[in-house]
């Protein structure tokens, strides 16, 4: 397995899809990363990359410069993972913000690691912790913060989860927000394993439902979540596919170049 943290070959270990550069491993790969790092107390901030994303990131700078930040980005939707293979520069598997979540805690729980949670409303993340404790007895959680404070709170906020001491950091935000928040405090933090996680709060404590592993495997977890709320989604998904679908075809015919130098790990 290469070094992911030190590694002189990146051009090998990484593809250059849609202007971006995306890491080609596989989950066990990440998480051996994310193992060293708690070794070394090196930091390693983590992101994934959905259709979503690819779209907005064109014309959303805050969010483009946050993920040409993260020391591994990683194709979250199989969407990219089937164009990647199509454009001929494949990437090995689809690694899903929510599953490096899961693969983290359960890493957290048989190392006796400590995690920090940031985000979701105060009833979901006092429901998180319950299930976390129920899924993982004598996890560590050495703080808790909702996702809905102030600006003028994050300082404290900052402050409060460098003073736990926390192994992990789990942000579940949604952008700019996230970034905003990474990108001021972060490297102050002094947690060696960052990782935004999105809407997988509200998934493990239970207040949504994570499409079927068959779903996911066909690459239609999208199709599981429009079904569960049709209104609020269907007109995203439509306009967002489509895009997407154009953006692969251009890429296709006239690659797209880096949106800006590319990610150097061991920072």
């Amino acid at each position: 397995m290469p070094d992911l943290l030190q590694r002189s070959d990146v051009n090998v270990n990484r593809r250059l899809l849609f202007g971006m550069y995306l890491d080609a491993v596989r989950m066990d790969d990440v998480i051996e990363a994310c193992r060293r790092a708690l070794i070394t107390r090196s930091p390693i901030l983590l992101g994934v990359l959905n259709a979503a994303k690819i779209v907005k990131l064109r014309s959303d700078t805050l969010l483009r410069n946050s993920l040409m930040e993260c020391d591994l980005l990683l194709a979250d939707g199989q969407s990219i993972v089937w164009a990647s293979k199509l454009l001929g520069r494949p990437l090995p598997e689809r690694i899903a913000g929510i599953d490096i979540f899961e693969r983290l805690l359960s890493l957290a729980h048989r190392e006796n690691r400590s995690i920090a949670l940031l985000g979701a409303r105060p009833e979901v993340l006092q429901k998180l912790q319950e299930r976390l404790r129920e899924r993982f007895p004598g996890l560590r959680i050495a703080c808790s913060y909702d996702g809905y404070f102030q600006p003028g709170e994050a300082g404290q906020i900052a402050a409060g989860i460098r003073d736990s001491g926390a192994d992990m950091l789990f942000l579940g935000m949604t952008s700019p927000k996230k970034e905003i928040f990474l990108g001021k405090y972060g490297p102050s933090l002094n947690v060696p394993v960052l990782h935004g996680v999105g809407g997988s709060f509200d998934v493990l404590a239970g207040i949504t439902k994570r499409a079927p592993l068959a779903w996911q495997r066909v690459g239609m977890e999208w199709a599981y979540r429009l079904l569960q709320e049709p209104r609020r989604l269907a007109w995203r998904y439509l306009t967002t596919n489509a895009t997407f679908i154009q953006l692969s075809l251009k890429e296709f015919f006239h690659p797209a170049p880096a949106f800006g130098p590319e990610r150097i790990t061991g920072k």
